[in-house]
């Protein structure tokens, strides 16, 4: 499309009341997505761009003419974050893609340049490279209120006459400027006229050559011309081998060029009145955060009073949540009839729903303070502390942030890899970040540990629970570490990797934004894996309450027998249970943990645990709801929690507890390293294209979780 048609559809589009596509760039941490949020609200759903895992965040804005009181519809699309247009990641070949490709559904008619009012000089590359683009180009100045408090002064005016363009300032995690933002829309839609290059880049190049490129391409935007031009094959050989040789030095001479311009921008535009406040504050903080050695060790000290305090503060709302469980059943099964029916309600589904449910108080802390992290501007630091242990095996610190974001949630955290150039880089990462421990094995972790320390036990100050959960965190930590370090011999790649990550100020922490992931995450757990949870739930109900008919009647002929022969009520208790005991073992599912029983008893499981580890295949915290379903009592007077009843559980055999420390820590190694999750196993295989690596990724974790659990329960026995 050339460039006069272009505008000329804009104008119509605005005219004839369309919507208008409106595109938002820029750099990583310039606020862009938080604009976005300001700008749409709840309008705004959530996909991914067509044959790639790249979020696609599409809104929708209204903006009111204040003359004629006409309003119009803007569609918002949130690009992700890009340095340049030079794409060196799959994010950044999104963005270039949606800008250059006019055929491209998301193909804006407006570009949205987001900068971060602190930090215009940096900021400025990308710009000044939109604008020269020759489309209709807005710039928002975001986070205008740090710049100002900071001493840095732009002269709006000034820059929006060398640049040609619209600026409007802005502070959009306080709301303000949002409207201003909106009516520059509206007008500069109305009345768009087309932008001029402010730095035109053919002024370092060979005359001829630029002739050439004109001779050539046929589009107007000399960026679109030369970067197009990179990937399209010239029929002309001769062209083709000069082209090559020129953008083999092209960018750096563009992005030096471009910085000596901008300097002299920079020093027209913006005015410092004082040394920035948090600049200096920053820099002190980090002389200690990012420290080689201290940095490590408030990392560990951050993730153990993380772990500390989502036991302390979860502990009594999952107690109320234990105990509402219990009542209702209890209630059930007192006043409905003895049925089917009530079978289903009380054994299937109140037990896989308290399965779900106890833990929402841990899992909404988790991502609590994750949030906290990420808003504050810690994890970004992580990232930069762990670049150099990082390298030594083979990755660099922007493989952390996905790795961190693992503790969260594998699923995302692998999409989040594809901000990672190096394709052998992003492959390891992707293979290990499963190693972290994440929100979908808290469940199984704290069941586990609870049954292991019943009590309050402390070191100190500290609680035990508190210490092991931390401790089986950091052994994912260095596990991922340590294969990350195998992978490094055994994927070859002579691609050279290099990590820069622009360190935001540090900020204190939105609490809607906090509390807004934290009711978002919950939703996710309670309706994609409780669906999972409850669906799994009731199939294991009908396999553990029927089973071949044979040997039910058998049972039932026995104990019939016994109950005529004796009035004394406790003795008819005991036999209750042993009868519950026997179906249970003749049940369907029983005589499907008997056939795993051999290959899973060295590691000290039984047959009920071995029925946990195929339904938990599907989801790790599947496995809490399999043994709140397997262990759920038949008993009306019966209202103990599914922890207490394991930790009761004796062997028929030998009369000793099931879940000893040995049992106990054997189950946490297993389900510490173990690929118990179908999403993953799905998200990987579209993240590489390909069924050989998430089948790789699922016998090595399963061989690993086999082989840790093997040794913990063989020593600890």
């Amino acid at each position: 499309m050339s460039e006069p048609a272009l505008f000329s559809e804009l104008k119509q589009k605005f005219t004839l009341a369309q919507q208008v596509k409106v595109a938002l760039i820029g750099n990583p941490n310039c606020g862009k997505s938080t604009l976005f949020n300001a700008l749409t609200g709840l309008h705004q759903k959530t996909g991914n761009y067509p044959g790639v895992t790249v979020d696609k965040k599409i809104g929708v804005c209204k903006a009111t003419n204040p003359k004629t009181k006409q309003t119009h519809s803007f569609k918002l699309i949130d690009l992700p974050g890009t340095y340049s247009l030079f794409p060196k990641s799959l994010d950044e070949q999104v963005s270039f893609d949606v800008l250059m490709d006019a055929e491209n559904e998301d193909y804006p008619d407006i570009i949205l340049i987001v900068v971060d009012a602190s930090n215009l000089k940096r900021h400025l590359l990308l710009a000044t490279q939109l604008i020269d683009l020759g489309r209709p180009c807005m710039l928002v100045l975001n986070m205008i209120d740090a710049a100002n408090a900071n001493g840095i002064h732009i002269d709006e005016e000034k820059l929006q006459g060398i640049l040609q363009v619209p600026i409007v300032s802005c502070n959009a995690r306080q709301q303000q400027g949002i409207e201003e933002v909106k009516k520059t829309f509206f007008s500069f839609a109305a009345e768009v006229k087309r932008q001029q290059p402010v730095i035109n880049i053919l002024a370092i190049v060979n005359k001829d050559y630029a002739d050439t490129v004109h001779r050539h391409i046929e589009q107007t935007s000399v960026y679109a011309s030369l970067l197009n031009q990179r990937d399209n094959a010239e029929h002309d050989e001769k062209l083709k081998e000069y082209n090559t040789k020129f953008f083999e030095g092209f960018e750096s001479r563009d992005t030096l060029f471009r910085f000596e311009k901008i300097k002299k921008i920079n020093l027209e535009c913006v005015n410092y009145s004082s040394v920035r406040k948090d600049l200096r504050v920053t820099d002190k903080l980090d002389d200690f955060i990012t420290h080689p050695v201290y940095g490590f060790i408030i990392f560990i000290g951050v993730l153990f009073l993380i772990f500390q305090s989502i036991f302390y503060l979860a502990e009594f709302p999952m107690q109320w949540i234990e105990m509402g469980f219990s009542f209702f059943t209890q209630k059930a099964k007192e006043y409905l009839p003895d049925n089917f029916l009530t079978s289903l309600l009380t054994n299937g589904i109140l037990a896989g729903l308290s399965g779900i449910v106890v833990f929402v108080p841990q899992i909404a802390l988790l991502f609590g303070f994750i949030s906290l992290l990420e808003d504050s501007g810690y994890m970004a630091r992580v990232s930069f502390i762990m670049d150099k242990l990082m390298r030594k095996v083979g990755l660099n610190g922007r493989s952390v942030i996905p790795l961190i974001s693992g503790m969260a949630c594998a699923v995302p955290a692998i999409m989040s890899t594809r901000t990672i150039s190096n394709k052998k880089e992003r492959l390891v990462t992707i293979l290990i970040t499963p190693l972290m421990s994440c929100s979908a094995r808290l469940p199984v972790f704290t069941l586990l540990i609870g049954i292991m320390i019943p009590g309050n036990e402390r070191l100190g100050i500290f609680d035990y629970k508190g210490l092991l959960l931390t401790a089986l965190y950091l052994m994912g930590i260095v596990v991922a570490i340590l294969v990350a370090a195998v992978l490094k011999y055994v994927l070859k790649n002579k691609e050279k990797s290099y990590f820069m990550m622009e360190l935001p100020v540090y900020r204190i922490p939105q609490l809607k934004t906090v509390m807004l992931t934290m009711l978002d995450k919950v939703k996710v757990f309670l309706f994609d894996a409780g669906k999972v949870i409850m669906i799994i739930s009731v199939i294991l109900w009908f396999l553990t309450t029927y089973g071949p008919s044979k040997e039910f009647a058998t049972i039932n002929k026995n104990y019939t027998e016994a109950f005529t022969k004796t009035t004394n009520d406790s003795l008819k208790q005991e036999l209750t249970t042993a009868m519950e005991a026997q179906k249970l073992q003749a049940s369907y599912a029983g005589h499907l943990g008997k056939i795993i029983e051999p290959a899973i008893r060295p590691l000290g499981f039984d047959w009920k645990i071995g029925i946990s580890l195929i339904t938990s295949i599907a989801a790790r915290e599947v496995f809490v709801g399999t043994m709140a379903t397997l262990y759920q009592s038949r008993d009306k007077e019966d209202n103990l929690s599914i922890r207490q009843k394991m930790m009761r559980e004796k062997n028929p055999t030998t009369g000793k507890l099931v879940y000893n420390s040995a049992v106990c820590l054997s189950l946490l190694m297993f389900y510490a390293f173990a690929m118990q999750c179908m999403s993953t196993l799905a998200v990987v295989k579209r993240e590489t294209n390909s069924y050989k690596w998430p089948i790789i990724q699922f016998i090595y974790m399963s061989a690993l979780a086999y082989t840790a659990s093997l040794v913990v329960y063989q020593l600890l026995k």
